[in-house]
């Protein structure tokens, strides 16, 4: 039977379950990386395993989020992260060598291999056909242990690119037209699968920003084949491990969506939602205040020579504040060595570190209503770190070219010539900033910032309590656990909780905790979509400790569903989407019989305010069902050695 690649690499590390489409199945981890901003809890968490060394084929931990250092906490857990991964046998990537997905691209992925990390771009190495996902730090940290994963046997898409893009259309168009195409929900345990005669066109890089934002749609991860071009990238990075992987003829997908990429115009995704995607002639002349060019999805060497070639020979207008960030270290010394780099700094661009930074709302915060063009990957309100900001989503060129507008402007007026703009036959290579292990032992540094990882009780069989909080739909991570200058608290729970839900409504950790230390159980109530975005476990782990035993919503994001099981927190979800209606904030809710009802999945809510019986589904393989009754992971493995 032809077989889709998506399964191929799934068969070839399978460990329990039938590969069969909606089946639960668990497989073998390959890789594994860790960002700051999740990676002290993870490592925490493993450590609480008790294991000695990580058993997986490679551990990475990188530093990248929180690289501006204001207070001991950051630098504190940055030696925390450095000691334990000297003595856990895993390759530390220190602050200034660049965003995690860049790096591992460069440096570590491959293609076939299995992926996971504790950021939710992951499927960034996608563009080398590395099935990669993201995950919470405590699946992390077990599959650093060992210990399989576990998800559902997705459905398949196969996009199918025809054609050639033209100059100044990008692969931030693409995945923009993807998300015009799938929106951000209702793509849970989905791949997408990038086929057609198009993707020969597209360089590594480029495959990597749409494997990246694939992540907005909510999929699973997403997939390009490993070619020639696959081949040449590795080379290039003085890479071995190259195989070729592509699916076979006539294997059979799930739905097919056609891109042409002839005929395909600059997009841009609009406040404040990555698919809320419009074409940028329709918003061409709208007035804009900041241009930052970088993150994850956009800060390749190609991205970044591209953007310099645009403003080369011009000053952006005073109007204007233009940032750019290398995605990494090797990438910076690229564009320093062959002019790049003065290009941009000449056309007015301030030089931000090859971190994190400006996506995750850690600096360059945008003005009171201030337009600010982005090429990073999410726009949700408030994320850039001003509630009123407007931020759109677009391409290097797209933004390269509105700076020196300061409008919004179309890049495919642009005069400039960039199709001799190529990946070099070799890149540098400079792997001074990252620290491997040896065998030696080390003393783990721990800072005050650091406590140890909070557990749950475990699963009671009558919960009884109020809504705390109805929220509608679209809610994301950011909402339930807000980054920016909150990100140094994430190694102390305690002190981080307080700010649960904060952009959100500000009293409602004090609510959760005052019920919480009168045994009540506290309920959040949600509509679809709850939980999309960042892969943060600490959005889990954070209402857990307030108290939260239950979620009950329209629909739940797969990373955050995940985290909400393996913290011990029930993932509900109404079986008439019509009753959200039927529940208000405040009303006294109660669930009897939770215990046998975890096993078949069916659940009566009770509104004891107003009268009403709902009824409700468990969202939850057997194996979190397990999870569930211990109250959590880490629970369940106390007790069963599993």
């Amino acid at each position: 039977m032809a077989k889709t690649m998506c399964y191929k690499i799934l068969e070839a590390h399978l460990l329990e379950g039938k590969l069969e489409k909606g089946e639960s199945i668990v497989v073998k981890i390959d890789q594994s990386l860790t960002q700051d901003a999740t990676g002290t809890m993870a490592y925490l968490q493993f450590e609480a395993l008790g294991l000695d060394r990580v058993k997986n084929e490679l551990a990475v931990s990188y530093v990248d989020h929180n690289t501006v250092q204001v207070g001991f906490e950051n630098f504190d857990d940055h030696e925390y992260l450095r000691t334990v991964a000297k003595d856990k046998g895993v390759i530390f990537s220190r602050a200034g060598n660049g965003i995690c997905h860049q790096v591992h691209l460069e440096r570590f992925a491959l293609p076939g291999k299995t992926l996971i990390g504790s950021d939710s771009h992951t499927p960034t190495a996608g563009g080398v056909g590395s099935f990669s996902m993201g995950a919470g730090g405590l699946d992390v940290a077990l599959a650093m242990a060992g210990v399989g994963f576990s998800i559902i046997a997705p459905r398949v898409v196969n996009i199918i690119l025809k054609g050639k893009l033209r100059p100044f259309v990008s692969a931030k168009d693409i995945i923009l037209k993807v998300l015009e195409r799938y929106g951000v929900k209702g793509n849970v345990n989905t791949v997408f699968e990038y086929t057609g005669d198009g993707v020969k066109t597209l360089t590594v890089p480029e495959r990597a920003t749409i494997t990246n934002m694939g992540a907005e749609c909510g999929v699973t991860t997403s997939l390009f084949p490993s070619d020639e071009v696959t081949k040449a990238f590795l080379d290039a990075q003085n890479r071995e491990g190259w195989i070729e992987l592509k699916a076979d003829e006539g294997a059979e997908y799930d739905d097919v969506f056609e891109i042409d990429l002839s005929v395909l115009e600059p997009m841009a995704a609009c406040p404040h939602s990555p698919g809320n995607v419009k074409s940028v002639s329709e918003l061409k002349g709208m007035k804009i205040n900041q241009v930052l060019i970088g993150s994850c999805t956009n800060s390749s060497y190609l991205d970044l020579k591209r953007a310099a070639e645009i403003l080369d020979g011009h000053v952006i207008p005073p109007t204007v504040s233009l940032g750019v960030a290398p995605g990494s270290r090797a990438v910076m010394r690229m564009i320093a060595a062959d002019g790049t780099l003065d290009k941009l700094v000449a056309a007015g661009a301030r030089i931000l570190e090859s971190a994190c930074g400006f996506c995750i709302g850690n600096h360059q915060s945008p003005g009171t209503d201030g337009v600010s063009l982005r090429t990073n990957n999410r726009n949700f309100e408030g994320r850039s770190g001003t509630k009123s900001g407007q931020v759109y989503l677009v391409s290097p060129e797209t933004a390269a070219y509105s700076a020196l507008k300061g409008y919004f402007a179309d890049p495919t007026e642009c005069d400039k010539d960039l199709s001799g703009i190529t990946n070099p036959d070799s890149f540098l290579i400079d792997d001074t900033m990252f620290i491997f292990p040896d065998d030696e032992k080390c003393e783990i540094k721990r800072g005050p910032n650091i406590g140890a990882p909070p557990t749950n009780e475990a699963l009671r069989n009558s919960l009884s309590g109020e809504a705390l909080l109805k929220v509608g739909d679209k809610i994301t991570t950011d909402h339930i656990m807000p980054a920016g200058q909150y990100l140094k608290y994430k190694s102390n729970i305690p002190l981080y909780s307080t700010v649960v839900f904060n952009p959100v409504d500000p009293d409602f950790a004090k609510r959760a905790s005052e019920h919480r230390d009168n045994g009540e159980a506290g309920f959040i109530i949600a509509g679809a979509s709850y939980g999309q975005g960042s892969s943060r476990e600490h959005a889990a782990i954070c209402p857990m400790y307030l108290g939260i035993k239950a979620v009950v919503a329209v629909s739940i994001e797969r990373i955050h569903q995940a985290n909400l099981c393996n913290f011990g927190i029930l993932p509900l979800l109404f079986e008439n989407e019509e009753d959200y209606e039927k529940i208000s904030q405040g009303d006294e809710l109660r669930i009897d019989n939770v215990h046998s009802s975890l096993k078949d999945g069916k659940f009566i809510l009770m509104n004891l305010s107003k009268g009403w019986d709902i009824p409700l589904k468990l969202f939850a393989s057997d194996i979190q069902k397990e999870q569930l009754y211990y109250g959590g992971r880490l629970n369940q493995i106390k007790e069963c050695g599993r």
